[in-house]
């Protein structure tokens, strides 16, 4: 069975018709999904769904877009983990393409995720657009390394992924590696190692083909494993096979072993 390692099946796209799309994560082999955290606010709905199925896992965080939120200390972030669905940190990391100016705030935020993450030993998402050398930089800083994570709908280049990887992060494709103006990105996902390699939605956004366009669900999880069995001409059940053990190894495994 797959895994959809990022989704937002709490968005308001999703949400109105959740069981529709279990059943349809059911139809295409999709076991679990991990539901991701924007912001504090709608933190309840995420853990709702998360405890309402099995199948369904949460995190907690407030996103770098999320200006709005203000401050955000570790410890309203490690008021709101524990919880036994609740496997993450984030979705955090720096964004200096949707927001210009001083991001000094974003940075500060960041800071705060890790040392959470690293206090209540979450491994962590990375959200990183247009902000490469910083984000890598602050990780570093903050020895982020030592709960490790992953860096989602990675989009950078294989040096970016080299960096995150030396880090101990995983590298997670989504729909985006099916697009075919995305040349550079396809490259990477041929060469990042199976055993650093997720895969996800990021719905309701960012369709795969054949659905670009329309609205993102984690049953299409399995065309991103498929494009990336083509482009490495592996088999489609090998891609599932090693993102799956992944996925569990990263947000299961690892942390108790840690305990």
């Amino acid at each position: 069975m797959f895994v959809d390692s990022h989704c937002h099946i709490n968005f308001p796209e999703l949400a109105c018709r959740v069981p529709e799309v279990l059943d349809k994560m059911q139809e295409n082999q999709v076991s679990h999904a991990l539901c991701v955290s924007v912001n504090f606010p709608e933190f309840p709905e995420v853990r709702t769904l998360a405890e309402q199925y099995p199948n369904i896992y949460a995190s907690v965080g407030v996103h770098p877009d999320y200006e709005q939120e203000g401050e955000i200390t570790v410890e309203e972030l490690l008021a709101r983990v524990h919880h036994p669905k609740v496997i993450a940190i984030g979705e955090t990391g720096l964004d200096y393409y949707r927001l210009k100016g001083d991001l000094e705030w974003q940075k500060r935020r960041f800071r705060n995720h890790i040392r959470a993450g690293k206090q209540c030993n979450k491994p962590l998402i990375i959200h990183m657009r247009e902000a490469a050398d910083d984000t890598l930089q602050i990780m570093k800083e903050e020895g982020a390394s030592e709960i490790g994570g992953v860096m989602h709908c990675f989009t950078g280049s294989w040096e970016t992924a080299q960096a995150a990887m030396a880090l101990g992060f995983y590298i997670s494709f989504s729909g985006i590696v099916t697009f075919k103006n995305a040349t550079g990105l396809r490259q990477v996902a041929v060469k990042v190692p199976l055993e650093r390699m997720l895969i996800e939605t990021d719905s309701p956004y960012l369709a795969p083909v054949p659905h670009r366009g329309k609205t993102n669900e984690p049953a299409f999880v399995r065309h991103v494993a498929e494009e990336i069995a083509r482009l490495r001409n592996l088999s489609v059940e090998e891609i599932r096979m090693v993102t799956t053990h992944n996925f569990f190894n990263l947000f299961i495994v690892k942390p108790h072993l840690r305990d």
